[in-house]
């Protein structure tokens, strides 16, 4: 018998090794992007006012201009949400960098507690960026008992800087809105079960 050399495939071998790595490196960024999308859409939102999202202010501007707009009010519940939610004024008229309070009107109208928290935006989209709150209701989620009624207040203010972007010269009507969506109740904690063992002398 002739003993016939073994084919040499370790190249080959390392070859795929590294090619099997790079694919697992790659499915493990896919996945942290993935987690990571989500805060980051809300940053880039927050900090740029993209998508009509409004922007959160600790204090009332330094000056007033002696340019009005008026301010509508718009309210809604998601699907699933047996809450009555409205606005107490449709519509308001103020300077740009007047500091504004609002007050909403939610109920809940049903027999059992509810947990919720409410989405906002403005349009037109492009002024979110000028929009800045100082205190709202939809910082925080909401939880109404059977029945309960409860009054939510926002604080906000267009911010004078708007003036300068003359694409915004013939604004003169900003909508805000928001959406209330239920919060999915925490799990009720499990009973232990009892001890069967018996204690015998």
């Amino acid at each position: 018998m002739t003993n016939e050399p073994m084919p040499r495939n370790g190249k080959k071998l390392r070859r795929h090794m590294v090619i099997a790595a790079c694919c697992g490196v790659f499915v493990a960024s896919m996945v942290g992007a993935a987690y990571a999308a989500v805060p980051l859409y809300n940053w880039f939102c927050r900090t740029t006012g993209f998508a009509g999202t409004t922007q959160v202010s600790q204090q009332a501007p330094e000056h007033l201009l002696g340019r009005t707009i008026a301010i509508r009010f718009d309210s809604n519940v998601a699907p699933g949400l047996p809450w009555k939610f409205e606005p107490e004024q449709n519509e308001i008229k103020l300077r740009i960098g007047e500091v504004a309070t609002v007050h909403y009107k939610v109920v809940n109208e049903t027999a059992r507690t509810i947990s919720a928290q409410a989405s906002y935006n403005v349009t037109p989209p492009q002024v979110g960026a000028y929009f800045d709150k100082i205190n709202c209701f939809c910082f925080t989620e909401q939880r109404l008992k059977p029945g309960e009624t409860r009054e939510m207040t926002v604080v906000f203010y267009v911010d004078p800087a708007i003036a300068k972007d003359h694409d915004q010269d013939a604004l003169n009507t900003i909508t805000l809105s928001y959406t209330f969506y239920r919060l999915p109740e925490p799990e009720p904690p499990v009973a232990e079960a009892p001890n069967t063992k018996s204690n015998r002398l």
